[in-house]
């Protein structure tokens, strides 16, 4: 027979998956049953991508091709913006429970507070993997990477690295969250943190070629890992760069009197295009540097939660 304390333990275990499963299942009710808040998270990305992916289409004429897609570059990069700020913005949810009396209730309850912090990252990264899934869904149309098994089994490699990104930033809003009072002041704190997250990450443009202060910056941004490590599955066999190399430009009469030879040698003589590195790391060093600052924020959202009073 079980002892006490086995049976105890038992229940000790179920009261804490309980409030995991509870916490988590709220709050993808109420992402769910938010109409607006669905479709606008819904449409926001998809907007963000044709309109400026066409806008900033011009700027890569720099990397040598006129046939280069801006919008196929910076597809990952949406992704990694629609996890991002989905994430860290879920927490906001604990101030609404503070100021209603919820969270009151939740933490006078047998349910361990870091269950109930674990439960909210793991909803908030839930409906993140929600909104990313509807634009890999797009990956399948034309204008990316077609419908075929390669796209799928992209997709399918995706899910894991986008949960992980998912749980890392919604660790950060939490842990954020669970220490600030007011709910006017947390948009504009996580708007001064995600900004230069965001920017500084390569979601949308190439990081090549920055000052050396601003690459310095780049490598400890935790973003930058997650979106290099997205863009490398995704674009993966895609070559962005090709296209028109150097050219020389004269008129077609002088052109067509320059003997063949000479213009190889011309075009040979002159600086090739840059090209564009889908992947500046290693996908192991992605992956590691991910989890771990993952795990860091998750400790410290636990930690922060259960001095909640």
């Amino acid at each position: 027979m079980e002892s006490y304390a086995q049976i105890t333990r038992k229940k000790g275990v179920g009261i804490v998956l309980t409030g995991v499963y509870v916490i988590w299942l709220r709050e993808i009710k109420r992402f769910w049953r938010d109409t607006p808040r669905r479709i606008g998270a819904f449409v926001q990305p998809i907007v963000y991508l044709f309109l400026l992916g066409t806008g900033l289409q011009a700027a890569f004429k720099v990397f040598g091709s006129t046939n280069t897609k801006y919008v196929l570059f910076m597809f990952p990069g949406i992704v990694g913006m629609t996890v991002l700020f989905t994430s860290v913005f879920s927490a906001i949810s604990i101030l609404w429970d503070r100021e209603f009396g919820f969270l009151k209730e939740v933490l006078v309850s047998p349910v361990p507070r870091s269950s109930v912090a674990f439960g909210k990252i793991i909803g908030g990264a839930t409906t993140a993997l929600m909104q990313a899934l509807v634009l890999l869904i797009l990956a399948f149309l034309p204008t990316f990477f077609g419908f075929s098994l390669s796209t799928l089994w992209k997709i399918v490699l995706l899910i894991p690295v986008i949960l992980l990104l998912s749980i890392s930033m919604t660790s950060l809003g939490v842990a954020l969250a669970a220490r600030m009072t007011s709910f006017e002041g947390f948009p504009i704190v996580m708007n001064f943190i995600l900004m230069p997250l965001f920017f500084l990450s390569g979601a949308m443009f190439p990081l090549q070629g920055l000052p050396n202060w601003m690459n310095v910056l780049t490598k400890i941004n935790p973003l930058t890992y997650g979106i290099d490590i997205i863009r490398g599955i995704a674009l993966k066999g895609t070559n962005i760069s090709s296209g028109i190399g150097p050219s020389i430009k004269l008129p077609k009469d002088i052109l067509s009197k320059v003997p063949i030879q000479v213009l190889k040698e011309l075009k040979a003589s002159l600086p090739s295009a840059p090209k564009i590195v889908i992947q500046r790391y290693s996908t192991w060093t992605d992956i590691l540097v991910m989890a771990g600052f993952g795990l860091i924020l998750l400790l410290i959202a636990i930690y922060q939660f259960t001095r909640q009073d």
